[in-house]
């Protein structure tokens, strides 16, 4: 028996129906694939107005956030559905092993059914769950793209955070049970990193062996507890009892490598050899580890030629010959490693071979799988990031992009191109023409693709999940650029909501078109947003869009008003005043008004938010210091409102700011010489 338990109205409205019926065909599909049957009579759900984590599995009682559970029966959107999915099937997968509703799922086999032994194999339970609840939510949820949504979500995320992280997967118990903090380990080296970890491994042992393992394994340690060991031991069986797949060493050893050992590889290519070699990817600020592996994993090597699929080898020492990934003469002759992204680690690919593939981007870029189009422009981007290719090598796999109908992989581009923190100082660089013209060339003909539906029918993108995650960044960069078409669309939707408030502007781009409905307005535009503020019993959700646009006003009094507004308790409540602050001065005209409102007011701000206010803001005007004046001129006021060890490590946060604003002026510097031979291309 399966209940669901919530506020009377929610139930009443219908909005737990949808987690309730997705329930029971998850528990079906993780029994069905696990062949391990549920052991308890019932299960509940029950979703509280006020909790600290999103989801937790305790066995038969799943405790949720309410926000996690609810899903309004108008709402048809996937990324809402997805998201309900993704949480129920976690914990649910929790209930074989043990901690979200997907999620929660997931744990009821992995964590409760069988527990690790002790916290330093944590990610047995949650590492477990997270792969299997991107299964569970693609079951209920077919639409839902696993490999596309599991490496944007998963891998991509965590790829970017491993390489700065100093600990491994699975830790020894001795230093869990000494200095280790344990509620550190609840962290996404766990829950991401163990889930990208699991999808290879089943990638390379293939998902038949792997679930008939994996049953081995949790009938054998049903209601006791297991450690990582125990998994490899009933892996190793399935493999030796058969030998359709051959290992190039015991399962002990290739796992060992990836859950023991900090970080992941980064392959170099050298086509000319067929050589393959690796390293620890580390980034070039930070030292190399040392450890007992040595800086060696036991690697799985997908790969393609020319775009046939090539049978599974391994890279088992630091370096290794191919000689059937040398290449010939011919421009038409490439390689691709990692297909699929079946593989935790990235590639660099030598010079020689990335000219092939950029150049078969622009003229076939469905030669190469989405995910891979993702992952080869992500793994440049992060390879130039730390040091390892120059920025002139990412961008050229850039000039494809007008072909690239792909929401979720111009999301990474534009992250890695302009990232929000930033797009305040681009705005004022010589760089900033150069990269209108540049990319609103190859931008148009996606932008213009849903901006047909957004004008004639956003009804027909409830079924594109990466449309209503990524369609607003994507706007937002339009205009951003000046895209005329943006603005004016912006300015048609903005007027409609204006002239009717019961219409409602479309959620996927609300934030964008609020924004930018005030920022080419008048103060009549802004005024209706604030009255809307104050007037609305809207959501937590519509409340946050219509703060951040009284931010984006362009008329330097209109941002003094709404900063004196937020000093006002009869006008706002006392948390919105560093809201408010935090999204002006991240503005373009608003970082010198936000700062100014801050020394002038800082009496009244320091009594209600004390110095964690004043470190945001000093981080967000840390993007514009290029000088030591500038530095002294934030240090004459904070000298007088700091103690003195907060004024040290604030000293030390603008000259570390400095020194990025060089290294990053230095850095566009390139990017306006390299977009100035090819913006015409």
């Amino acid at each position: 028996q399966i209940h669901i338990w919530a506020r009377k109205e929610a139930i009443k409205n219908g909005y737990l129906d949808y987690a309730l019926n997705i329930t029971g065909q998850i528990f079906s599909f993780l029994e069905d694939i696990l062949n391990v049957s549920y052991p308890l009579p019932k299960t509940d759900l029950v979703a509280l107005p006020d909790f600290g984590a999103g989801g937790m599995e305790n066995w038969g009682l799943m405790i949720f956030q309410e926000a996690s559970l609810m899903n309004l029966p108008s709402n048809e959107f996937t990324s809402r559905k997805a998201m309900i999915a993704l949480i129920v099937s976690h914990e649910l997968g929790h209930q074989a092993c043990d901690f979200e509703i997907f999620l929660f799922f997931q744990f009821k086999w992995f964590g409760n059914l069988v527990t690790m032994n002790w916290w330093n194999d944590l990610w047995l339970n949650e590492g477990l769950a997270s792969y299997f609840e991107y299964l569970g939510a693609t079951f209920v949820e077919p639409k839902l793209s696993l490999d596309k949504i599991f490496y944007a979500h998963v891998v991509q995320p965590v790829l970017r955070e491993d390489s700065e992280i100093a600990r491994s997967l699975s830790e020894s118990e001795d230093k869990i049970k000494g200095s280790f903090s344990l509620m550190s380990l609840f962290d996404n080296i766990t829950y991401s990193k163990g889930a990208s970890i699991t999808w290879m491994l089943s990638g390379f042992l293939t998902e038949k062996l792997f679930i008939r393992a994996l049953t081995s394994y949790l009938k054998e340690f049903s209601f006791s507890n297991a450690n990582q060991d125990d998994l490899w031991t009933h892996i190793q069986m399935v493999i030796d009892a058969q030998d359709e797949v051959q290992l190039p060493a015991p399962v002990k050893h290739i796992m060992d490598s990836w859950t023991c050992q900090n970080g992941f590889p980064v392959l170099t290519l050298n086509l000319t050899t067929g050589t393959v070699r690796q390293e620890q990817f580390f980034n070039k600020n930070s030292r190399k580890s040392t450890d007992s592996y040595n800086n060696t994993w036991i690697i799985p090597i997908s790969w393609m030629r020319n775009g046939s699929s090539q049978p599974l080898t391994w890279l088992d020492k630091s370096s290794k010959m191919f000689p059937e990934m040398e290449v010939s003469e011919s421009e038409y002759d490439w390689i691709l490693l990692n297909v699929n992204l079946s593989g935790y680690y990235r590639v660099n690919y030598d010079e020689l071979n990335l000219k092939r593939l950029a150049r078969l981007l622009e003229n076939d870029p469905k030669a190469i799988p989405a995910v891979n189009r993702f992952q080869l422009i992500d793994d440049v981007f992060a390879l130039t990031d730390f040091g390892y290719v120059p920025i002139e090598t990412a961008l050229e796999l850039t000039k494809y992009l007008a072909r690239e109908d792909e929401l979720f992989i111009w999301n990474m581009v534009l992250l890695n191109l302009i990232p929000e923190s930033l797009e305040s100082t681009l705005k004022n660089h010589e760089v900033y023409p150069l990269l209108k013209k540049y990319l609103l060339k190859r931008l148009l003909p996606i932008y213009h693709y849903y901006a047909g539906f957004i004008r004639q029918n956003v009804d027909a993108l409830e079924d594109d999940y990466f449309a209503q995650v990524y369609l607003e960044k994507l706007m937002a960069t339009a205009c951003w650029l000046g895209l005329q078409d943006c603005l004016d669309l912006s300015s048609e939707l903005f007027a409609k909501w204006r002239d009717n408030p019961e219409y409602k502007i479309p959620f996927l781009i609300r934030r964008t078109v609020c924004c930018y409905g005030v920022a080419v307005g008048s103060d009549k535009e802004w005024n209706f947003v604030w009255e809307m503020y104050n007037h609305t019993n809207s959501v937590e959700e519509d409340e946050d869009i219509l703060l951040y646009a009284m931010s984006c006003a362009k008329e330097s009094w209109l941002l003094h008003r709404y900063l004196q507004y937020g000093l006002s308790d009869s006008l706002f409540s006392s948390n919105c005043t560093s809201v408010i602050i935090s999204h002006v001065v991240t503005k373009d005209i608003g970082h010198r008004i936000a700062w100014e409102f801050v020394t002038e007011n800082w009496p009244l701000l320091s009594q209600g938010y004390g110095h964690e206010l004043l470190h945001d803001v000093l981080k967000v005007m840390g993007r514009f210091v290029k000088t030591d004046v500038q530095i002294q001129e934030l240090q004459v006021f904070y000298n007088a409102t700091l103690e003195e060890d907060e004024r040290e490590a604030i000293t030390m946060l603008l000259e570390s700011a400095k020194l990025e604003n060089t290294e990053r002026r230095k850095l566009l510097i390139k990017i306006a010489n390299w977009l100035e031979k090819n913006v015409d291309n």
